[in-house]
Order: C-alpha cells, then structure tokens, then sequence
C-alpha cells in the first residue's frame, strides 16, 4: 500500500510541476517580440504605404541556394547617381518568411559615394530576399529573388 500511496503522490507533483511549464510555453508560443514584423507590415512601415516598384536599376546578389541559412550573403547595388539632391537615400534588405521580416536597414548620404551595401543575413527557411530602396526624391525601388535553404539558421 505505501508504494502505491508514493506513486500517487510522485504522480500527483509531476503534473503540478509541469503545468507552470506547460502553460509558461503556450504563452511564449503566442506572444511575438516588438521587432516581430511581416514582409508586408515591413515594407508597410518603410515606406509608409507609398508605392514599390520592381527596377533594374536594383542589382540583388544572392545565392540561388544557401547551405546554411545562417550565413546567407547578400549584396545590393544600386545604379543611381550620388549626388547632392539626387541620391540613394536608404536600402532595407528583407526576407519574405522570418519572423522578423527587417534583415537590414542601412541610411546613406551623397558622402557615400555609391549605393551600395553587403551583409550576411540569417533565414529560416527556402524564401525571398527583397532589397529594397529608398530614394532622395522619396520613390521606393526594389529587386526580389528566391533563395533555397538547405539547413535553417533561425532555428
């Protein structure tokens, strides 16, 4: 009788002790961090809901696919002039399917010569990489290309 009394009791304490554990990940699970964004809620917040257009002038460089999505390369060159009122203003690099659509969110001025900015960035999964571009006159420009992750990195 006592081994049975003990096994209740051992019984009893687990699941009293795993309910706090349990309902502390369901509430993890819902709850988002304050960078957590969508593509659309991303593209939404930089350009403050004006219109992106698709543009050659946007050289997106990254591999068709990515061993580790850890360690993705990512380059974008902009083809437009650096001049005093006439300049690349911003470029945003995002992905499609993170949690967090803003990779990177680089701001340059005339000084800077060229439109240009490189980076590693981190992907969960087989996506889409936008580069997307700010211009002094405040149109957006952007160039999007699909990469293949063998192993996830945001994992």
């Amino acid at each position: 009788m006592k081994r049975r009394n003990f096994i209740k009791s051992v019984m009893a304490v687990s699941a009293v002790a795993a309910t706090p554990a349990v309902l502390m990940a369901q509430e993890k699970a819902k709850k988002k961090g304050p960078n957590d964004l969508t593509y659309e809620a991303a593209v939404e917040a930089i350009t403050g809901g004006k219109e992106v257009k698709e543009s050659k002038k946007v050289k997106l460089t990254v591999p068709e696919i990515a061993e580790n999505g850890a360690v993705v390369p990512v380059k974008v060159e902009v083809d437009h002039p650096m001049e005093e009122g006439n300049y690349v203003k911003a470029i945003h690099v995002l992905n499609t399917k993170n949690g967090n659509a803003r990779c990177a969110d680089v701001m340059l001025t005339p000084e800077n010569g060229k439109g240009y900015f490189a980076t590693r960035v981190k992907l969960g999964g087989t996506q889409e990489v936008v580069g997307l571009v700010e211009l002094s006159d405040g149109t957006f420009i952007k160039a999007g290309k699909s990469v293949k992750v063998t192993i996830g990195g945001c994992g």
